[in-house]
């Protein structure tokens, strides 16, 4: 093991003598977390609003209170004026319009019922729609409210006949299991830790040997009585002890900063972290072995592998919404399977009983990368 460890000795030092290579391994994944944490997320919060009241009664005015009191909606104008509404979703200064025809309070007592237009700039995809659901609930309670207002009184007004007035009433009870308050931090930064530990690991690595390579140093190390395995071990340990403290540092600013909730094993958490840090540095180590130049391996890295990796894991669109072809292909990405055990660690606190497949599935892609990486890297240059 000494020429292992001095080897590794030597990529220490590099490390610690470079300080863009040490901010890029301690410090960039803890503002990343930081940034991303708050940045990626699906909650709606301060929405702005038209709102265009055309009736100006009282319960008008409560709807729009309703949505004023939210947290999901800020009223950033008002007037009668369904052109300004329109001109001014147009122009992006706000995100819906809410309209209020005239008769809304005597439509609701006639007939107990009223249209109400809600208007959502859709340019947005998916944040339309989050749009639409919080504020299509909102109607809807507060339509809920009015009724049972309504109800109360019709029961007053019958109290001296024979049979009192009864409403028939679904009592529905809902139970958010796993995340009760429907954080989407406490799901978001978990995934974030995993997409961070793939980074470091696998850029780091590939641009380690191909610096060898740009550099000229390769050759020397070539030259060593050092055999392949040696070379290998003693190039990848100190880039796996890094990424394995990067776990370490980004999950404790998780819990203690964020509070994102601990569920499960610490331990298991390290251990399965340990087998995917071993698929991460296959995979530079292979990324590696088809660069010459550093550009060359960040360029391949990002766009032949990290991209495709995070966008078809689950980290950013469930896979079951995925074409059935896609769904298949993304059995071949280790980030899926630690982005389960992550979440599952975290949220749900299961244990290896339940996710045995997935670290099984990390230790097959780790033996299978690291075996193809060596297979191609060679002790002597042409």
């Amino acid at each position: 093991m000494r020429p292992i460890l001095f080897l590794a000795r030597a990529e220490v030092l590099h490390v610690v003598r470079d300080r863009a290579t040490l901010a890029q391994c301690l410090i960039v994944p803890i503002v990343q977390l930081l940034v991303l944490s708050n940045a990626a997320t699906f909650q709606i919060r301060n929405t702005p609003t038209y709102v265009v009241d055309l009736d100006r009664s009282t319960t008008s005015r409560g709807l729009v209170a309703r949505f004023a009191a939210s947290g999901h909606f800020r009223v950033a104008g008002d007037s009668a004026s369904l052109d300004r509404a329109n001109d001014a979703l147009l122009r992006g200064d706000v995100t819906m319009v809410l309209a209020i025809p005239r008769d809304f309070e005597a439509s609701l007592v006639r007939t107990s019922a009223a249209p109400v237009e809600l208007s959502v700039n859709a340019e947005k995809g998916s944040a339309a729609g989050i749009v639409q659901a919080y504020a299509s609930a909102i109607v809807s309670a507060y339509a809920a409210e009015l009724d049972t207002t309504r109800a109360v009184a019709v029961e007053r007004e019958r109290t001296t006949e024979r049979e009192p007035f009864r409403r028939a009433s679904i009592d529905v009870r809902t139970r958010s299991w796993y995340n009760p308050a429907l954080n989407y931090r406490d799901y978001m930064v978990p995934g974030i830790l995993v997409a961070l530990v793939t980074l470091i690991g696998t850029l780091l690595t590939a641009q380690n040997i191909a610096r060898e390579k740009e550099l000229g140093t390769l050759e020397q190390l070539n030259v060593t009585p050092l055999r392949r395995w040696e070379l290998i071990v003693g190039k990848l340990l100190p880039y796996g002890v890094i990424a394995f403290v990067d776990v370490l540092l980004v999950t404790a600013v998780a819990v203690f900063w964020f509070e994102v909730p601990f569920r499960g094993s610490l331990t298991l958490l390290l251990a399965t972290s340990l087998l995917y840090v071993i698929c991460t540095l296959g995979l530079g180590l292979f990324i590696s072995t088809v660069s010459d130049t550093q550009q060359q391996a960040m360029m391949t890295a990002t766009f032949f592998f990290l991209t495709p990796m995070i966008y078809l894991s689950g980290f950013i669109f469930p896979i079951e919404n995925m074409p059935r072809v896609i769904q298949y292909a993304t059995y071949l990405i280790p980030l899926r399977y630690f982005l389960v055990i992550v979440r599952g660690i975290f949220l749900k606190g299961i244990g290896l009983d339940l996710l045995w497949p997935q670290a099984a599935a990390l230790a097959a892609w780790g033996f299978v990368v690291l075996a193809l990486a060596v297979a191609r890297s060679r002790k002597r240059m042409a």
